[in-house]
C-alpha cells in the first residue's frame, strides 16, 4: 500500500454507537457480503455457534451469536437483546452489540453498539437473496404479515430484487399498519401500499409472501397458497414460535433454510415435528450446488432462524465503511428509528427491533 493511500485509510473507533452505524450501513451494503457468508457456511468452513436465553421471559431474551470463517481478518461476537422495561424507560426495546476481533491475535477491534441495526440488516439481506434465487422473477406484489422493522426491510429488499409493484399489509394493530405504511411511501413512493383485514388477504393474490410476526402460533393455512408462491420465513427464530402451518410445509415444492441444523431446534419446521424431506440450505443454492427455483408453479418457502456469519459479513462491511473504503452512499439507509415506536412493548422481541414480533 503507497503512502498516499494509507493517508485515505480511517483508524478504526474502538466503540462506535447505534447513531453511526445507522447512518452508515443499510441492507443493500451488505448482500454480497452476506451472499458469499452463506455460501462458506455451507459449504461447511468455520463455525457459527448460537446460544439463547431468557432472563426476563417473555419480557426480555438474550441471542448471542459467533462466529469465524477462513481467510476473513476479523471474528466476531454478537450480543443481541430484547427487554420490554428497556421500551418503557423510553428507549427502543432492542439493543447489543457486536464485538469484533482480530483473527490472527484476537485482540479486539471494535464494539459496534447497533441497538439490532446490523442484524435487521443482515436479516434484510438473506431476503434479499431468497427472493433473488427462489421466487418468480415477474413477481409484481408482496403480501406481508407484520407491520414492524423487520417487516418494512423485507418489502425493501424484495422490491431492490423484483418489479414489486404491491405491498398489501397485514397487522392485528391498525396504527402500527399506518405507520408502517408511511415509511414504505416516504422510502418507496412507487410502491402501491394496500392494507388488508386479514392475514389470508394479504397472502391471496401475492407473488411473494414474508410473514414476520412473534407468533407462537401458526398464522397462514395451506389452502392459501396458490401455485407459484413464494414465501420468505422470518419470525419464528427460537422453539415457541411458528408461523407456517405443517401443512403449508407439506405443501411446499421446495424448502430451503438458512441452516439445517437450526431449523431442528428452532422454528417451524422445528414446532411441525414432522418428518420432512432434507432441506437445501440458502448457501448451497447462491453457490449453484442445489438449485432455487425451477418452474413457475412451484411453491417454495425459504425459513430464516439467522446466523452468525451474517453477521460476520455485516460487521465487516461496517468496518470497510468506517474505514472509508467501501461504496458512499447517496441516502441514508432504511432503519428502525423510519418507524416511529409508541411506548407499547408487548410484542416480543421482532415487532420493535428487528420487527418480526406480534403485529
Amino acid at each position: 500500500m503507497s503512502a498516499a493511500t494509507r493517508q485515505t485509510v480511517k483508524a478504526i473507533p474502538a466503540y462506535v454507537g447505534p447513531d453511526t452505524i445507522r447512518a452508515l450501513v443499510g441492507y443493500e451494503d451488505v448482500v454480497e457480503e452476506v451472499a458469499a457468508a452463506f455460501a462458506d457456511f455451507s459449504r461447511g468452513l468455520g463455525d457459527s455457534p448460537v446460544a439463547v436465553f431468557a432472563p426476563a421471559g417473555r419480557d426480555g431474551d438474550v441471542h448471542v451469536k459467533s462466529a469465524w470463517l477462513p481467510g476473513r481478518s476479523v471474528f466476531t461476537v454478537k450480543v443481541a437483546t430484547w427487554f420490554a422495561e428497556r421500551a418503557r424507560r423510553g428507549g427502543t426495546p432492542g439493543s447489543g452489540a457486536v464485538a469484533v476481533f482480530d483473527a490472527r491475535t484476537g485482540d479486539l477491534q471494535a464494539v459496534l453498539e447497533d441497538e439490532h441495526h446490523l442484524s435487521d440488516i443482515r436479516t434484510a439481506a438473506a431476503g434479499a437473496l431468497a427472493a433473488r434465487t427462489l421466487a418468480r422473477p415477474d413477481s409484481a406484489v408482496v403480501g406481508v404479515l407484520g407491520t414492524g422493522v423487520q417487516a418494512y426491510l423485507q418489502i425493501l429488499a424484495a422490491a431492490d430484487e423484483l418489479p414489486i409493484r404491491e405491498a398489501r399489509v397485514w397487522g392485528r394493530r391498525d396504527e402500527r399498519v399506518r405507520r408502517l405504511a408511511a415509511a414504505l411511501v416516504t422510502r418507496r413512493p412507487d410502491l402501491r401500499v394496500t392494507p388488508v383485514g386479514t392475514a389470508r388477504q394479504a397472502c391471496e393474490g401475492a407473488d411473494v409472501l414474508v410473514t414476520a410476526t412473534a407468533s407462537t402460533e401458526p398464522l397462514v393455512d395451506a389452502e392459501w397458497l396458490a401455485p407459484g408462491l413464494h414465501i420468505t420465513a422470518v419470525g419464528a427464530d427460537d422453539p415457541t414460535k411458528a408461523e407456517l402451518s405443517p401443512s403449508c410445509l407439506y405443501r411446499a415444492d421446495r424448502i430451503v433454510v438458512d441452516s439445517r441444523a437450526l431449523t431442528a431446534v428452532h422454528g417451524d419446521l422445528a414446532r411441525a415435528q414432522a418428518a420432512f424431506p432434507e432441506p437445501t440450505e440458502l448457501g448451497e443454492v447462491i453457490a449453484g450446488s442445489a438449485p432455487g427455483r425451477e418452474r413457475a408453479d412451484e411453491i417454495t418457502v425459504c425459513k430464516l432462524i439467522g446466523l452468525g456469519v451474517q453477521d460476520l459479513a455485516a460487521a465487516q462491511v461496517t468496518l470497510d465503511l468506517l474505514r472509508g473504503t467501501g461504496p458512499q452512499r447517496s441516502r441514508p439507509p432504511a432503519c428502525a428509528t423510519d418507524l416511529p415506536l409508541s411506548n407499547a412493548p408487548r410484542q416480543g422481541r421482532a415487532a420493535a427491533t428487528s420487527g418480526c414480533g406480534l403485529p
